[in-house]
């Protein structure tokens, strides 16, 4: 699986039908669904739609199965992931039909931002986007986000290694 990277802002008509971005495509292409998984996603104040391919979704369920049966945790992801989830395959131009429910539920109407996450992706209606990224930097301003991968990244080549 590639990783899906950078923000696109593409055209939704009347049908609700909408391109996939060709990088995004390109990340999905050794799966064996061609198309995306989307299902809702939400922050306190925006609602958006979580996406990936179905190997993703294969990896979370095979990781369900070491929480407890029936625990709340496990009932939650699979009520608000696979329950929630629509399976979008791309149409000959490399489009996908937006479920209704879920442009409503968005706000998404005639535009929808693909937002790249590495493993995963996002669709927004644009304007909302902005006001999250908005929130995102001022919130963060001042402090620069860390991970172990990117410490591992920064780390210099041993001598001698290609």
């Amino acid at each position: 699986m590639g990783l899906f990277l950078s923000t696109v802002i593409n055209k939704v008509d009347s049908k609700g039908r909408v391109s996939v971005p060709a990088n995004f495509r390109a990340a999905l292409k050794q799966e064996e669904f061609q198309g995306v998984i989307l299902f809702p996603g939400n922050t306190d104040q925006h609602e958006f739609l979580e996406g990936c391919g179905m190997e993703f979704l294969e990896r979370l369920s095979a990781g369900l199965e070491t929480l407890p049966t029936f625990s709340e945790e496990q009932e939650t992801i699979n009520h608000f992931v696979f329950a929630a989830a629509a399976q979008l395959p791309y149409d000959q131009t490399g489009r996908i039909m937006l479920p209704r429910e879920m442009m409503e539920a968005t706000g998404i109407t005639t535009q929808a931002a693909f937002v790249g996450l590495g493993k995963t992706f996002q669709v927004w209606e644009p304007e909302t986007y902005q006001q999250h990224i908005t929130a995102l930097r001022a919130r963060s301003k001042g402090r620069r986000p860390t991970a172990p991968a990117l410490a591992e990244a920064a780390r210099p080549a041993p001598k001698g290694a290609s």
